[in-house]
Order: structure tokens, then C-alpha cells, then sequence
């Protein structure tokens, strides 16, 4: 069943998986879903379709895997970011950039996320409905805790939650697919705009300008 790399594979399975989910990563950004063989990823990540196929069922579960490995980056960083924060809007503040910085820093992914994921069937409009879901409950978490300090009046904070998830995979799937407007730009801009739909006024940091992956 197994190509004459399954004995490398067996001895060291997790460098071997992080090798195909990296060349997979390069591979979709560059060709989309359709466009892409598995022995492109086998030429890509230098292993073996026997390598694949001992770690990913098909093509598909390759593919969602990487959606889960960057929905898992996103949430970690977030949490890193927000842990020395106290409660409150300034917590919401912080989610907010980090999910901007998270994106400018990481394109590939962001655009297996949010472009190539796009039309591919019900699977995979699942899965971009878990990932939206998972980030606009840790958003309205933190909206809600806001509104229980006194920081902002009582809003919809799900409704808040889930139309701030929708501007800024708007402005980063502009971002991904004509690199316009830059995440510098749309962090400089759209932070404040969402915390004054709320009626929130707070400076917005400025972080060092990210080093956006190619596309």
C-alpha cells in the first residue's frame, strides 16, 4: 500500500506530516483545490503518496486539515495576546489586531481560508462556517464581558460579533487577492471603526509592519 517511503515516514511521522502539510500549503495557494495533484504535493514536500496517505484519507482531508492547523494558530495567538490583558473593551481591542496581525502575517493560509475554501461543496463550506463560528464566539466572549464591566452600553454582542468577523475577512480577502489595502492599512483603519460601532473610543497600537507571506 505504502511507497518505498513509508519506512521514513513510519520513523519519524510527525516531520514527515509537517513536510506535506507545508508543500500542500505552497501547492493550493499557488494552483487552488482543483488545480492540485497529489504528486504535485509529492514532488512538492519530497515524500511519497504512501507518506500522504498514512496521514491524510484523500485530498480533501489534506486540504481541511490546513484550514484547522491555521484556525488553531489564529485562536492560540489571540489567547497569547489577550492573557495579560484585564477585562474590557481594551481585552477586545487586542482579539481584534491579533486576528489582523494573524492574517498580514500568514497569507498562504489566509487564503486557503478564505478564497480557495470558497464553492468547493458542502465539506468545505462547513468547515469555513466552524472556523467563522469558533472566532466570532471568542470575540462576542470578550464583547460580552465588556458590556458586564460598564465599557460599552448593552449591544446584540453576537450580532456585533459575527459582522466584525464579516469586515475583516471582506478587507483580507480583498488583501489576499489584489494586495490592496495592506494589513498595515486596514489595521491603522478598521480597528477603530469596529470599537466605535460599539461606541468605544481607544488609540489603537501600532505594531510592527508584519512580513506577509507571498502569495
Amino acid at each position: 500500500m505504502f511507497d518505498s517511503d513509508n519506512s521514513s515516514t513510519l520513523r519519524d511521522p510527525g516531520q514527515t506530516k509537517e513536510r506535506i502539510l507545508d508543500a500542500a500549503l505552497l501547492t493550493f495557494s499557488r494552483k487552488g483545490y482543483h488545480g492540485t495533484r497529489l504528486d504535485d504535493i509529492v514532488d512538492e514536500s519530497a515524500t511519497s503518496k504512501g507518506a500522504i496517505y498514512f496521514h491524510f484519507a484523500n485530498k480533501e482531508r489534506l486540504f481541511l486539515a490546513l484550514v484547522d492547523q491555521f484556525a488553531d494558530l489564529l485562536e492560540r495567538r489571540v489567547l497569547d495576546a489577550i492573557q495579560d490583558q484585564a477585562q474590557g473593551m481594551e481585552r477586545v481591542r487586542v482579539a481584534l489586531e491579533t486576528v489582523l496581525q494573524t492574517f498580514g502575517r500568514y497569507r498562504r493560509p489566509a487564503k486557503i481560508l478564505l478564497v480557495q475554501a470558497v464553492g468547493l461543496g458542502n465539506v468545505f463550506e462547513k468547515k469555513r462556517a466552524e472556523v467563522n463560528d469558533r472566532f466570532a464566539r471568542l470575540i462576542e466572549t470578550y464583547v460580552k464581558e465588556a458590556i458586564a464591566l460598564g465599557d460599552i452600553a448593552p449591544v446584540d454582542s453576537e450580532v456585533v460579533a459575527y459582522a466584525w468577523m464579516g469586515a475583516i475577512y471582506s478587507l483580507v480577502i480583498r488583501w489576499v487577492t489584489t494586495g490592496e489595502p495592506e494589513p498595515p492599512r486596514i489595521m491603522e483603519h478598521l480597528v477603530p471603526l469596529l470599537l466605535r460601532s460599539v461606541g468605544y473610543e481607544s488609540p489603537v497600537s501600532r505594531p510592527a509592519e508584519p512580513r506577509p507571506a507571498a502569495a
